[in-house]
């Protein structure tokens, strides 16, 4: 039997390698959409992406941004097509940020090619070793809990 503390750090060892395996999967699915706007714009993509429309001050406080970088960030993606600002019709002083179709396509076409990278990667194992990896997942990711939004944008993710 292999004392904890040896297997405590092989444990740790086998998680880090598999976490830059996972970060070059993010990394390969971001590349195409880096070309084209920086990490900070797609950020902004994301979060609208899973909140929806959001207020320019809730927007810049969800990804740490003074309110004045926002609103030039904001304006260089209006100008692009991925995002508009809207009024709501019972605030008309109230601006919102929302996603175009175009931006909902570039996080969605990212996020797919995550999906295929990972299947690729996992299509080369029995169905046995993905069971395995589906409970090693599981249970990390319930010990793990639950990672907040403000730190996944961090990445992009």
């Amino acid at each position: 039997m292999i004392p904890d503390e040896d297997f405590d750090a092989r444990a740790a060892d086998a998680a880090l390698t598999a976490s830059r395996a996972l970060m070059g999967v993010v990394a390969r699915s971001v590349a195409g959409v880096l070309e084209i706007m920086t990490l900070p714009q797609f950020r902004v993509l994301v979060l609208l992406d899973t909140s929806g429309a959001l207020r320019m001050g809730v927007l810049g406080e969800a990804i740490g941004v003074l309110p004045s970088t926002l609103s030039r960030a904001i304006d260089r993606i209006v100008e692009a097509g991925w995002v508009r600002r809207t009024t709501r019709p019972a605030s008309r002083r109230e601006v919102l940020i929302e996603l175009t179709p175009a931006g909902q396509n570039l996080v969605t076409h990212a996020l797919e090619q995550r999906r295929d990278n990972i299947a690729e990667i996992l299509s080369v194992l029995s169905p046995d070793q993905k069971s395995a990896i589906v409970s090693a997942f599981e249970l990390f990711a319930g010990a793990a809990g639950e990672t907040s939004s403000k730190e996944l944008l961090i990445l992009g993710i």
